[in-house]
């Protein structure tokens, strides 16, 4: 009988971390997701990359960047923009320049610099971080930025909802100063 006993609770000990194994693999698989997630949509919201080009994968925390990017600047503009992201521990880039001049020329004007790309990323960063916080109305908010100058236009709900997208935007990287235009209007 006490083979028996001792057979059981080391069954139950087994099954316990077997099963506390299942849900931290089932956490971090859902962790991923939610980053992964978040990689596409900050890709998407670049009006600077073709996203449809650039694949994401993750693995516990670890985004790798595949696919084609028409520049050195796309690419790198890539990996900040997922790097910045909360949640993301590194990036992986194995992106591939193409080169392309037609339609480099055709999306960006001539006199377009790296200053340009920064802001991009700055707008895109901060408008991510509103969609994904929900005490904030990112839909209601507008992001404007130049030479690292940000400008808020739009509604919120309440001070501190316009405390907080104006917090978001201030710690966001590369960013100067904040111009508040932001209106509170209670629902």
């Amino acid at each position: 009988m006490k083979t028996f006993n001792k057979s059981i609770i080391a069954a139950l000990v087994f099954g316990t971390a077997a099963m506390g194994a299942q849900a931290s693999s089932w956490e971090n698989e859902s962790k991923d997701a939610w980053i992964d997630g978040k990689a596409e949509t900050v890709l998407l919201m670049n009006t600077n990359l073709n996203n449809f080009d650039i694949n994401t994968d993750v693995k516990n925390g670890k985004v790798v960047l595949t696919g084609k990017v028409e520049s050195d600047l796309d690419k790198e503009l890539a990996e900040e923009l997922v790097l910045s992201l909360d949640g993301v521990t590194d990036v992986d880039n194995e992106l591939t320049v193409v080169k392309n001049t037609d339609a480099k020329s055709k999306k960006m004007k001539p006199d377009s610099t790296e200053s340009d790309l920064t802001d991009a990323k700055i707008t895109t960063v901060i408008t991510t971080r509103y969609l994904f916080n929900s005490e904030v109305g990112g839909t209601d908010i507008d992001v404007d930025t130049d030479k690292g100058v940000v400008t808020l236009n739009g509604t919120v709900g309440s001070d501190a909802e316009k405390q907080l997208a104006l917090k978001i935007a201030k710690n966001a990287e590369d960013v100067h100063d904040v111009v508040d235009e932001l209106t509170i209007v209670a629902e």
